[in-house]
């Protein structure tokens, strides 16, 4: 049920950007076949398991691309928005046939020329993946990848894409697909597919794309902002056992950098609870469940609302017993910004790419005093 919510809410975030902009969008269907490698990670059961799978999938999607002239699709380069769904062909027992339900977001390389036939771009994807068979030490010992039926489907890759007519057109893609439960459930090293696809793009309607001359932009007012966010979620730490509560808090200063950025500093504080229970022969200190960090912030602002942070951290101070194996980890997620300035989000929490937890986010941003205003 975890990770469930985990898609549903980022699910309604891409939900959010589709009430913006499907009234006024090319809307298009896209079917694609994709095969490629399991990637493993130099465990023998690993080497094992990728001998017996050999990977091949389809997917399918619905998707728009906003014609809205504002300025903050012109920087964005006017991206596509949709969703999904993507099936493994083949069934093994080992991991069963891995399927998704995803939002997706591509965003086009170079400068706003419409009338190219010849694009690329890059794109992401997530959702929820399920139909899996998870690790079992009677049945399934063998699957280290996942510890749960139902995992998150993450997928990044670059596209090549052909444009036939205002109707038809044509598309590659290579990119790395991850199904992962964030660490609820030991196994999770994850599985990680590198797909090479090739697909078709069907408009379904045959106008042109051209949203016009370079919209009007708003006075750029450059100032900072105070972001103090709650991170909840939960972690199991060993093979069998428990999840327990992992959390924190954070604060950091952002500054305007642009139209489409922002970027800044701050400190993060982890807590992670069971620590006592799970060591009860060892004397647990304060420092050994709580750690701290320093961590650099960025923004990727999407629409008004929307936006992506990503984020590098470096310990501080590193909690012995919250299976924190490296001294930096990185964050990346989309969040939701209301009017009031409070946010909420998901994100995911890695160390070299492997999840240590998913953090559910609220907050709150401080604006600052305007500092500069620069006219465009």
């Amino acid at each position: 049920m975890r990770l469930q919510k985990v898609a549903v809410l980022t699910c309604m975030f891409f939900g959010l950007i589709s009430c913006q902009v499907a009234a006024q969008s090319k809307k298009f269907i896209e079917v694609s076949y994709d095969q490629g490698p399991i990637v493993g990670n130099q465990k023998d059961w690993a080497e094992e398991l990728i001998n017996k799978i050999a990977y091949s999938g389809v997917d399918a999607r619905f998707g728009w691309r906003s014609s809205r002239n504002t300025y903050i699709n012109y920087v964005n380069r006017y991206p596509s928005y949709g969703v999904g769904f993507t099936s493994a062909l083949n069934y093994f027992a080992e991991i069963g046939r891995p399927m998704g339900l995803y939002g997706f977001g591509e965003f086009p390389f170079g400068k706003n020329k419409f009338d190219r036939k010849l694009n690329f771009s890059y794109y992401t994807q997530i959702g929820l993946g399920f139909n899996m068979n998870p690790y079992n030490a009677e049945t399934n010992p063998i699957n280290g990848f996942v510890g749960t039926a139902v995992n998150a489907h993450i997928h990044f890759g670059l596209k090549a894409s052909y444009q036939f007519s205002n109707s038809f057109g044509a598309f590659t893609s290579v990119g790395t697909k991850h199904y992962s439960n964030g660490s609820i459930n030991k196994p999770n090293a994850g599985i990680n597919f590198i797909p090479i696809a090739i697909g078709l793009r069907m408009y379904l309607d045959k106008e042109e794309f051209n949203p016009g001359p370079k919209p009007e932009f708003p006075s750029l007012e450059k100032r900072g902002f105070w972001n103090i966010a709650a991170y909840t979620g939960v972690k199991s730490y060993d093979l069998g056992q428990k999840a327990y509560f992992r959390g924190g808090l954070g604060a950091n200063y952002l500054w305007e950098l642009s139209y489409k950025y922002r970027g800044g500093i701050g400190v993060d504080w982890f807590y992670g609870a069971g620590a006592k229970e799970r060591y009860p022969d060892e004397n647990i200190t304060f420092l050994d469940y709580n750690s701290f960090a320093v961590v650099g912030s960025w923004e990727w602002k999407l629409t008004e609302h929307l936006y992506m942070p990503i984020a590098i951290g470096v310990y501080v101070s590193k909690a012995h017993y919250n299976q924190e194996i490296t001294s930096f980890y990185e964050r990346i997620g989309v969040r939701y910004r209301m009017n009031n300035n409070v946010f909420t989000g998901v994100q995911i929490k890695a160390h070299k790419a492997k999840a240590d937890f998913f953090e559910f986010t609220v907050g709150y941003t401080i604006p600052g005093k305007v500092r500069k205003i620069v006219n465009p």
